[in-house]
This record gives C-alpha cells, structure tokens and sequence, in this order.
C-alpha cells in the first residue's frame, strides 16, 4: 500500500518527531553535499501546482535536488490541461512517464480524497484547499523546537484568516499532538467556529503578553468572493506592529508562512527583526522537505 503524505493528522507524534530529527540532521549537513546527496539519487519526482507558489515550490525543488533527485515541473498553463486533461488524467501520465512521487497543491478542499487510492505513487501535500498545508507544519514545528528545544507547553498565537488558512489548519493538528495551546485572534468572520480544548480565542494584544511564539497570516483574498480589506484598519486592530512587539516576551519569536504583506499584517520593519524567524522559517523548509521526501520515495511498496 502506497504511503502519502497527505496531513499530519496521518502520522503519530513518534513520527512527526522522526521527521523533525531527520530535519536537524539534514540542517546540520546541508554543507556537507557527500552526506546526502547520493540518498536519493535517480529518483524523479513532478512539481505539480495548481496554484501560485514560490516559498513551498521552490523549497521542495531545492530539497530534492540536494538529495540527488530529478525534477519535473508541470506547468498547467503550458499543458494538455487547457486541452480539458483532468486532474486524475495527468497524474496518471506522470506516472506512466515514469515519475517516482509527485508533490501537489490545488484548491480543491477534497482533491486527495479523490485521488489518494487511484495513484500508485507517493502524492506529497503542498497545500489542498483550506485544511492542511502538512510540509509546511512540519517545518513551523521544526523551527519552533529548535528554537525551544521542546514542543510540549508551548503557547502559540495565530492572528488573520485563519478560516480560509491551512497553514494554521495543520499547526493545530501538531498542537493537540505536542501539547501546545494555541491562541487564536483576528476579525470575527475569519475566525473557525469549532474550537478543541487547547485553543481559545483571545483578543491580539492580550494574546500576545503570552506567547512563545506569534504566528502571523494574511488575509486570503483569493478564497473571499466579497471582502473588502482597508489595510490601514486592519494593520491598526491586528498587525503586528513595534508597539506590539514591545509587549510581547523579551525571548518570543515572530513566524509568517509567506508570502507576507508589509504593513498590513506585520510591520515593514518587523519582517526582519532579530526576534523574526520569517526567512529561518523559509530555510527550515528545505530541510523538513528534505526529510519528507526521503521518508515518501524510500517507503518499501
């Protein structure tokens, strides 16, 4: 049976932890190409992106080619896709051409469920819809326990679109795996109307006295079909500005999935702080996927 990575909902905590220490190995010889280039060497796998990316696309493509695979890049504006090819159609071509493992996002909600017992090849979630982005918590745990040294008791705050944001989607499913508590905040009508135990909802300024962490979103407009966004309030009532930054803990760090809107969500001068982690969360990336493409391509069938 084929094993994807589909959401860490999936996987155990002892798993979950498995990828991040075989994410600090690749971080700790991510200089050292001899170390891990030949793991996966000849293996190929398809980028294949429904929707705009540059952080997840990119990273995943660095990550392969570090450890020695081959990648295609499908690109559905220059494909059979505009001849009416479906989804299954073309996953099914790659594979028949001979691709090992294919990393995909799209905005269907329900787009694996479709998919995951028709493929006989790894699919790797990089981001469906608005539930799970798995990859990229993977690599927000990983930058929060290197930064900590532990994932139990930590307190994280999310403020922003949270409904529509599967970044956050899967940073609670890790939460209620680590014990972490999880504050929520931003407009009321983004805000996810089911909450578990370990998360409250809690207004910014206050959440923000308590935090370990903030993790700040934008707003999705591309998932609204009528709302209208004035920057200049919003960045009033729930950016993350110096005034903000000055309340929080001396030793809290600041995260941002990307792409981030400077002076919406964060201040412009925030983005690069010493307490921002926003581009260490982007190099974190390639490590994390690093790992989840050896532990996808090197699963015995």
């Amino acid at each position: 049976m084929i094993k994807h990575f589909l959401s860490l909902s999936s996987l155990s905590s002892s798993e979950i932890s498995a990828l991040l220490d075989r994410s600090r190995f690749f971080s700790q010889n991510h200089k050292n190409p001899e170390q891990v280039h030949h793991l996966l060497r000849h293996k190929i796998i398809a980028n294949v992106f429904y929707e705009p990316s540059t952080r997840t696309r990119c990273s995943f493509e660095v990550a392969a080619k570090r450890l020695g695979v081959e990648v295609v890049n499908f690109v559905p504006e220059n494909s059979s896709v505009k001849k009416g090819e479906t989804v299954y159609d073309t996953l099914r071509c790659l594979e028949s051409l001979g691709v090992e493992g294919i990393v995909f996002r799209h905005s269907d909600d329900n787009v694996f469920d479709q998919l995951k017992d028709k493929i006989k090849l790894p699919l790797l979630n990089a981001g469906a819809g608005k539930f799970e982005h798995p990859s990229q918590g993977l690599l927000d745990l990983f930058t929060l326990r290197e930064e900590f040294q532990r994932l139990e008791g930590l307190k994280v705050a999310v403020c922003g679109d949270i409904k529509h944001s599967r970044v956050a989607g899967s940073l609670m499913v890790a939460a209620e795996k680590f014990g972490m508590e999880i504050y929520l905040s931003g407009p009321s009508a983004l805000l996810p109307k089911s909450q578990k135990a370990f998360v409250r909802e809690v207004p910014f300024d206050e959440a923000l006295t308590k935090v370990d962490a903030v993790m700040m979103l934008r707003i999705q407009l591309e998932r609204h079909e009528s709302l209208e966004l004035n920057q200049e309030s919003y960045h009033r009532d729930f950016g993350l500005t110096p005034a903000r930054l000055a309340i929080m803990k001396k030793n809290a760090i600041i995260l941002h999935p990307g792409p981030f809107n400077r002076g919406v969500e964060i201040s412009d001068e925030l983005v690069e702080h010493p307490q921002s982690r926003i581009f260490k969360q982007m190099e974190n990336g390639v490590y994390a996927r690093m790992a989840i493409l050896e532990w996808a391509l090197n699963q015995k069938r």
